[in-house]
């Protein structure tokens, strides 16, 4: 079941494209009214489909040119404390699990190949984990990215209640 519609997938689009954009900027931007931007935000984040608002960071530009991806094998019985271990490395900028030989596949950012090595080593050294596999990143051709899967989703979806789609 669809739980947004096409005036919502525009809004978030246009809040992609500028999340500094003002509710009068977006209401003009999709011609609407501003109190149905106001409306629409909310109910998105009461939905618990709108996150927050943040900032876009160019980890290379930041200074941490090294990147990579590191699955980690675990003993299952300990992925709650590997979990909060892993939080406490700097270096770790997102944990997901996942089905497969590796129980958890992390993130990392690091300045130099040594950090990165440090951070590995810092990993494997928590109790549960089994063993680690490194892929390092050369690029990222394409970030990270919804919207055409919204638009997919939405394409069918109507316009809200009584407004028009925009010409």
């Amino acid at each position: 079941m669809t739980r947004i519609d096409r005036l919502d997938s525009e809004l978030l689009k246009r809040l992609n494209l500028n999340a500094r954009a003002g509710v009068a900027e977006l209401a003009g931007q999709l011609g609407i009214s501003r109190n149905t931007v106001v409306a629409r935000l909310q109910r998105l984040e009461d939905l618990g489909i709108l996150k927050g608002y943040q900032p876009v960071i160019d980890l290379e530009a930041a200074g941490l040119p090294v990147q990579a991806f590191v699955g980690l094998e675990l003993d299952q019985r300990q992925l709650a404390q590997v979990i909060t271990a892993l939080g406490e490395i700097p270096e770790v900028l997102e944990v997901t699990t996942q089905a497969g030989r590796e129980d958890l596949l992390v993130k990392v950012a690091a300045a130099t190949l040594t950090q990165l090595q440090q951070a590995v080593g810092r990993m494997i050294a928590i109790r549960g984990v089994r063993h680690s596999n490194t892929t390092m990143s050369i690029s990222t051709p394409m970030p990270y990215r919804v919207q055409p899967l919204l638009d997919h989703l939405t394409s069918e979806a109507g316009w809200g209640r009584s407004t028009a789609l925009p010409g």
